[in-house]
């Protein structure tokens, strides 16, 4: 009797340190120095209340209100102390139950060869003990990634494992069915199996593409950084080109009193028409304070003037404002160039249009840009969206980098215009 109780808590207490640990794990929680305390006082009374339960009900009763006595209340422990999503616990519960059969099998096998009850439960524990490394070098990470990648996962995971263990308690524990060999029992199994795999491998396809399509995306939200930082260097070459060119204003000034002086007026002309027109290609235009927002404004300046199209600017913004330069040019430059591609799609010159105000309103950056356009744009989620392919990340660019810094904005289209308004 005593040996018997001894070798059935020692089979309870492996059990408990293997579940409760790869719970844990799989939860994500760290063993920290206050963690190791507390999980070794649950521990102690899980222990206790299974060796009551032992000692005064037998075995049978035990492993029938084992769920009560451990699965459910770490279930809540791990919720409410813990502070981890209901259905990360029980995913976490319910999987570490399934990963505790290897450690059975090798119990019950023992047990064909050896009719010692504490023999046994000692081959349990190392198996249970390889089982916890295995599973903590190989398992808990790709786990971890794959219940908190989506809710689907995890419900999906959850519910394979949730099946196993139903199906356990209902045909060993509770009824004992499965020992008698029903086969709509074993084929329950085995249906069970079948289903939850191609369901699994159809969700983890569709998971698998989406996260594909969202690094695509990022790759190309990247590339847009990178062109607008590199269009930003070539706007600030343009500005140090000015620099040098008014640095060397001394020396086109003793050359035009040269030709003044010995009174070579047509040299003379034509000299000051090719200096002003070097002039005018490297000078950008002033409309405000910020020298990123005029770098950036006299380069569109100049490719609307190139296409026909009209172009309105209100620019009211100090040299400081919240977003980076980087960030700067990519917003404005993304706005312009699909403001100005929609203008050239425009078969009459005299009807295109874009409009830009922009200014400073309690420290946020705010943009109002609208042009005019030939055909109707299509929106998606509030987003335009365009129908040739590897085009559209400009948009995905603009709205990532206004909800980087908590701001709002909007696509529209009101009175024949295309609208892009904007608070950063």
């Amino acid at each position: 009797m005593v040996e018997t109780f001894i070798g059935h808590l020692l089979f309870f207490g492996f059990a408990l340190t293997l579940g409760t640990s790869v719970s844990i794990l799989f939860a994500g929680i760290e063993f920290t120095p206050k963690n190791k305390r507390t999980l070794g006082f649950f521990y102690v009374v899980f222990l206790i209340a299974q060796s009551v339960c032992l000692w005064f009900f037998g075995w049978d009763m035990l492993t029938k209100l084992y769920p009560l006595l451990v699965h459910l209340p770490l279930i809540v422990a791990l919720s409410l102390y813990y502070k981890r999503p209901w259905r990360i616990s029980a995913v976490s519960v319910f999987s570490a139950f399934l990963c505790c059969q290897p450690p059975l099998w090798a119990l019950n096998l023992c047990g064909v060869f050896f009719d010692h009850r504490i023999a046994e439960s000692v081959v349990y524990g190392a198996v249970a003990f390889l089982t916890y490394c295995l599973l903590k070098k190989y398992t808990v990470k790709p786990f971890r990634q794959l219940i908190e990648i989506s809710v689907k996962s995890c419900v999906l995971l959850g519910a394979i494992t949730f099946f196993y263990y139903v199906f356990d308690y209902g045909t060993t524990t509770y009824t004992g069915i499965l020992f008698r060999g029903a086969p709509w029992a074993v084929y329950l199994m085995f249906s069970g199996v079948s289903i939850f795999y191609f369901v699994f491998i159809v969700i983890y396809h569709a998971e698998t593409q989406k996260q594909a399509r969202l690094k695509r995306e990022r790759d190309m939200l990247d590339m847009q950084f990178r062109l607008a930082q590199t269009e930003f260097d070539s706007l600030r070459q343009i500005q140090q080109n000015a620099a040098v060119y008014r640095h060397d204003m001394r020396h086109h000034f003793i050359l035009l009193q040269g030709l003044a002086s010995n009174e070579n007026i047509d040299e003379l002309k034509e000299y000051l028409k090719a200096a002003q027109s070097d002039m005018d290609a490297i000078t950008p235009l002033r409309f405000c304070e910020n020298e990123t927002v005029n770098l950036i404004l006299s380069a569109f300046a100049a490719k609307a003037g190139q296409s026909g199209i009209q172009l309105e600017i209100d620019a009211k913004l100090p040299d400081s404002i919240p977003l980076s330069d980087t960030e700067l040019c990519s917003l404005l430059s993304n706005a312009l160039e699909n403001a100005i591609k929609a203008c050239e799609a425009i078969p009459d010159s005299s009807k295109r249009f874009v409009r830009l105000r922009v200014y400073s309103k309690n420290n946020k950056l705010c943009i109002d840009i609208r042009n005019s356009f030939q055909n109707d744009p299509v929106f998606d989620h509030g987003l335009p969206v365009s129908k040739e392919q590897g085009h559209g990340f400009g948009i995905k660019s603009m709205a990532h980098i206004v909800e980087k810094h908590g701001g709002v904005f909007q696509f529209s289209v009101e009175d024949g215009w295309f609208i892009f308004q904007a608070t950063a």
